[in-house]
């Protein structure tokens, strides 16, 4: 018995069948080549396919273990139908996953009997050694680690979910029109040759077979404002007009827009409009945990990928129903054949709303990074120098695993600079790709760790608590485990620091010609090394970490692989080769900042570069990071052998590791001093207008900070710079650039300073009498004035016992009273601040940004003693994060250097999301009146910003809030500086 129904009854009917929560990026598809639809041809006469309609720009986006399998048969659907086109080495990659999901670990003789009697895609016999080769390297993946992989490789190619649409273009020319979560986009054959993004497009309407696009005004653009495009027909033209609003609204909307009201007399237009719900309502719902997780089993697979119950606990004494097996599509009736230009359920809606959230990035192999990172073209050149990098390493893992079959190795593979910046624009998705190996991924083998997998637990949303009990759980308990960690998530980020001078200056450099030969022959091959030292270090970290965990067969062997002391004391030893790399890096910065001052050309590539998002610090702050991380190995140490009795068996490694280490500091510790003052003058002087000789030798930067200089105005915020011979003061103006104008100087020679509170009856109030010139300056605070009490008459001190004068700043110093610059100083508010310093979602202008507008901004200051402290307390890992007024946390890659947060989707991002700066934040823990009823909870708070973080154990919560508080809270120089004599360098 037939009957007619709305075709989303159908969908929902196979949506619940196959208990899919994320229903909603699915449809049913059926050919439109004869003119048919469902409502007037009987169902046993029409194919109706179940496929993926929606493809989101980041497959992590996908919370559920089904919905990614399905969308994994898409993409093997895909390959096969030649929808999804791409060079061999993608295609063989792609396979090899898809041939790991169903068979299991690599063995050659089923690989190749698997091949002949599947084809995945067309001329795949071409492919089948280096399927096979390919293949070999996803020892251990599960199938769900598979999918994963696979998605990652295939949404960054071109034509991934890319259905097209004939038409023509005005001048006749024969062109494919397509849309994405992005905008339309137009190729030519299958090659993409233009794309209109959503935020450009005004209107999008057709009139009987021509599809019109009217663009927003834009006085940059050459297109005209309508763009007309003439397809086949009219039922054509309305149906990719319809795709267009669908995906539009599903991708752009917060919600489902409400109908329009029908018209009494007359209807003008289509009445289509979109229903269902938007992406961030699906995000929203299976974050907030409104469904119940239903585990599924692969029917079609040799291996079965079951979710793990204790990671997505259902209701006690429920039963846990089995899934049916999902297939690629759902076909209904007779004679099944591919469709033409497929026709989607009903959905749509008109262009305005803002873009959805978009959920972090989640871990991936080098070999998918390498090749996403290339691109399809590229592809061949990326996977190829993976697998030569990888090469030796799998030859290794194959020798050592024949009585452990599993037992993996570690690497980390980094994507060309130039590459990464072509993927990221490749449909306008934002998705960074030069990728290291996750530090939750047994590196050669690509195996997620159980702990965090990847698959099984969402990234940015929330987790029930027994999930993270059970996490916590499975963790090794020693404290060593933990600052093994440490040296590994570190490390990581040092790589990435290396990288920044490696690869993406040097990358900069070779584009122009304006650095000369021997400052580039002093720079780069000074760096080289090291990097790729460091990168085989953190592979053997990483295979340590693994072993630790007990992600192999190894824990057999008892604790022999738990501890980390021999791995440490080996590559010391082996940094030692590297010294005379390490004593060129001070001579490559002195060099780089003479050639800037003599070369407008190279000063204004290394301007540029630092505009970069990839250059987070100050260029000149990377060239000092080698010596920094010597500082680095040496705190580890000191807290292992700390924490190690004498007779643990990792003690003696540790302690001879320490005396490496302590020796190597000690040849570096002064020329380090010695640079820090270098760097950090250089850099102060990119903030300063009116400068002329502020670097001069024997002069040190001692404090900078916000005070308040009392003038015939009243009370009015200056920014003073404090050396040891000379105390200047400056006003922001209303510049482009963010400087800061300097209005005069103070010699120290023979100032004298006094309270002067009670004079004046201003609060934490100071005079400062000059020979020639005497201020009164105001701090917000009495801990804030102590500070620079101590420090002005410190300076005094040094000042008195040199016999040199302080030279002049400015060629004239005008009158302090008559400055024509006192009125025109940048008042900017607290809510500008705010707007701009303190929130997480918006990012300020590079050079606005620095410590001094920090400091600015924050009425604080900040001291060369300081910043010496901020050098070793660096701190790289995961974090969860909440807002003061959400109920999710959203798991993030964070780094901790320079008195600053930075956040990252993963650690495989090439450059932050946002960042924080913590000068003048508070650091607590949460109270019960907050009900944040999590462990290892810490608090940030500034003035009405509020931010959560949790920590993974109660070792990475302390270090944490040690590192945390060395920044929103200044000890006194003279506590720091003992601490600073005990540790012998």
């Amino acid at each position: 018995l037939w009957y007619l129904a709305p075709g989303k009854v159908l969908l929902d009917a196979v949506c619940n069948h196959l208990n899919l929560v994320e229903g909603d990026y699915f449809g049913l598809e059926f050919p439109d080549h004869k003119k048919i639809t469902v409502g007037d041809v009987r169902p046993k006469h029409v194919v109706v396919k179940f496929v993926v309609k929606f493809f989101p720009p980041d497959h992590t986006q996908l919370q559920e273990e089904l919905t990614r399998y399905l969308f994994a048969l898409q993409v093997k659907q895909d390959l096969a139908q030649g929808r999804l086109t791409c060079n061999d080495t993608s295609a063989a990659l792609l396979i090899s996953h898809i041939v790991q999901s169903e068979i299991g670990d690599f063995d050659e003789a089923s690989d190749r009997e698997h091949l002949a009697k599947n084809k995945y895609i067309p001329q795949q016999d071409a492919l089948e050694d280096k399927i096979v080769e390919f293949h070999h390297n996803h020892i251990g993946q599960t199938p769900a680690e598979s999918d994963f992989q696979l998605l990652e490789i295939a949404r960054r190619l071109e034509m991934y979910g890319i259905r097209l649409h004939p038409a023509k273009d005005r001048e006749g020319t024969k062109i494919n029109l397509a849309v994405a979560n992005t905008g339309i986009l137009v190729f030519q054959g299958f090659t993409k040759i233009n794309a209109f993004n959503w935020a450009k497009v005004r209107k999008l309407s057709f009139k009987r077979k021509r599809f019109l696009i009217k663009l927003r005004p834009d006085v940059n653009s050459s297109y005209q404002d309508t763009l007309e495009f003439l397809m086949a027909s009219r039922d054509f033209c309305k149906s990719f007009w319809k795709i267009c609003v669908e995906h539009h609204a599903f991708f752009r909307l917060f919600e489902e827009p409400k109908p329009k009201p029908k018209p009494v007399l007359f209807s003008r237009g289509s009445s289509f409009r979109f229903s269902g719900r938007t992406q961030k309502q699906v995000l929203d719902f299976v974050r907030e945990g409104g469904h119940k997780k239903v585990p599924f089993e692969r029917k079609h697979s040799k291996i079965h990928s079951i979710r793990s119950l204790a990671t997505e606990p259902t209701e006690p004494n429920s039963e846990v129903p089995k899934q049916a097996q999902p297939s690629a599509s759902l076909t209904l009736g007779e004679g099944a054949e591919s469709p033409g230009s497929g026709q989607s359920c009903q959905q749509g809606e008109d262009l305005s709303g803002a873009a959805q959230e978009r959920s972090p990035a989640l871990q991936r192999s080098p070999a998918a990074a390498a090749v996403a990172a290339a691109g399809s073209k590229d592809a061949d050149r990326a996977v190829k120098a993976v697998m030569e990098e990888e090469e030796e390493v799998v030859k290794d893992r194959t020798q050592q695993s024949r009585p452990q079959p599993q037992q993996p190795s570690t690497g980390s593979q980094t994507g060309s600079p130039h590459l990464s910046e072509l993927s990221i624009n490749s449909q306008g998705g934002a998705a960074p790709t030069n990728a290291i190996l996750s530090p939750n991924l047994s590196p050669d083998t690509k195996q997620a760790s159980p702990l965090v997998s990847p698959l099984l637990n969402d990234q940015a949303g929330p987790r029930t608590d027994d999930e993270d009990d059970g996490r916590r759980k499975r963790f090794p308990t020693d404290k060593a485990y933990f600052i093994a960690k440490e040296v590994s998530t570190t490390e990581r980020t040092y790589l990435k620091d290396l990288e920044v001078i490696t690869s993406w200056f040097q990358s900069a450099v070779s584009k122009e010609d304006s650095m000369p030969e021997t400052l580039r022959s002093l720079i780069f091959p000074n760096f080289e090394p090291l990097h790729k030292f460091h990168t085989n270090f953190l592979k053997e970290i990483e295979q340590r970490l693994a072993l630790w965990e007990g992600r192999s067969n190894a824990h057999i062997r008892g604790d022999f692989y738990q501890r980390i002391g021999d791995v440490m004391l080996k590559n010391i030893q082996g940094m030692k080769q590297l010294a005379a790399h390490l004593w060129k890096h001070s001579e490559a910065l002195e060099a780089l900042e003479t050639s800037i001052r003599g070369s407008r050309r190279l000063e204004s590539l290394c301007r540029d570069f630092e505009l970069q998002k990839v250059c987070y610090l100050p260029l000149n702050t990377f060239l000092l990071r080698p010596l920094h991380r010597l500082m680095h190995y040496k705190q580890v140490l000191e807290r292992l052998c700390k924490h190690h009795p004498p007779s643990h068996a990792d003690f003696r490694d540790c302690r001879a590791a320490l005396a490496e280490i302590t020796e190597m500091v000690a040849q570096l510790h002064g020329t380090m001093i010695k640079m820090e003052n270098f760097q950090k003058l250089h850099e102060l002087k990119k903030d300063l207008i009116g400068v002329d000789n502020l670097v001069i030798p024997g002069r040190e930067f001692i404090r900078l900070g916000s005070l308040s200089k009392l003038s015939g105005k009243g009370l009015q915020q200056r920014m003073f710079f404090l050396f040891n011979d000379v105390l200047l003061y400056t006003s922001r103006g209303l510049t482009a650039s963010n400087q800061f104008k300097v209005h005069g100087q103070l010699p120290l020679y023979g100032m004298t300073m006094e309270e002067s509170e009670d004079e004046w009856g201003v609060p934490h109030c100071l005079t400062l009498r000059g020979q020639r010139q005497s201020i009164i300056v105001a701090a917000s605070s009495r801990s804030e004035m102590e500070k620079w009490v101590e420090d002005i008459q410190m300076a005094i001190d040094l000042a008195e016992k040199s016999s040199d004068p302080a030279p002049e700043f400015l060629a004239s110093s005008p009158p302090d009273n008559k400055s024509p610059e006192e009125a025109a100083v940048d008042q900017e508010s607290e809510d500008d601040l705010s707007a701009s310093r303190t929130s997480l979602e918006r990012q300020a202008p590079h050079r606005g940004n620095t410590m001094v507008h920090v400091c600015w901004h924050r009425n604080t200051s900040v001291s060369m003693v300081d910043f010496s402290v901020a050098v070793e307390n660096q701190l790289s890992g995961n974090l969860l994060r909440k807002f003061k007024n959400s109920n999710g946390w959203q798991k993030l890659w964070v780094v901790f250097t320079n008195f600053c947060l930075f956040f990252y989707k993963s650690p495989q991002d090439n450059h932050p999301l946002a960042s924080l700066p913590l000068l003048g934040y508070s650091l607590t823990v949460p109270s019960e009146a907050e009900d944040i009823h999590k462990d290892y909870v810490f608090k940030l708070h500034f003035k009405s910003h509020v931010y959560y973080f949790r920590a993974e154990s109660e070792y990475t919560f302390e270090r944490w809030m040690e590192v945390i508080r060395s920044a929103t809270s200044s000890a006194s120089r003279a506590h720091v500086l003992s601490h600073k004599e005990s540790h012998v360098y």
